[in-house]
């Protein structure tokens, strides 16, 4: 069956992951005090939402970069690479119910390879959502 954009499957695609953007200060003060985890292109930090009230599977996003990154130019740029890469990968491997904020680093964030960023992310992603380990 062909339908407007081409071929029409038979089964209808797996749930839609929506990304929505942290705004308010409050959430990223929680999400710095939760799970985190450094790459060499970015700080990674990850927070389990308890507020899941009938919300559409939702995964929340943000990102920040310091003074100490460069100045607003710079800044910005290592924002749109942050954003790109989230945009990329969490919605097949992030989370529903969870906030997830990248914090652009000094240099790195800038010069880094793009695939290397990309496997950063993945490979935090991993680590943030591994079970903590028991303490003996």
């Amino acid at each position: 069956m062909q339908g407007h954009d081409g071929p029409v499957t038979a089964t209808p695609p797996a749930v839609c992951v929506r990304l929505d953007i942290l705004a308010k200060r409050a959430d990223f003060l929680r999400a710095a005090q939760a799970r985190r985890q450094g790459t060499p292109g970015f700080l990674l930090q990850a927070r389990q939402r308890q507020d899941q009230q009938g919300d559409p599977p939702l995964i929340r996003v943000g990102f920040t970069c310091s003074k100490k990154v460069g100045n607003s130019v710079i800044r910005n740029r290592a924002r749109r690479r942050l954003r790109e890469i989230a945009r990329a990968i969490l919605p097949g491997t992030g989370r529903p119910g969870w906030d997830y904020v990248l914090v652009g680093r000094p240099d790195t964030t800038i010069s880094r390879d793009f695939a290397q960023m990309r496997a950063d992310l993945i490979r935090a992603l991993g680590q943030v959502h591994e079970p903590p380990k028991a303490r003996s």
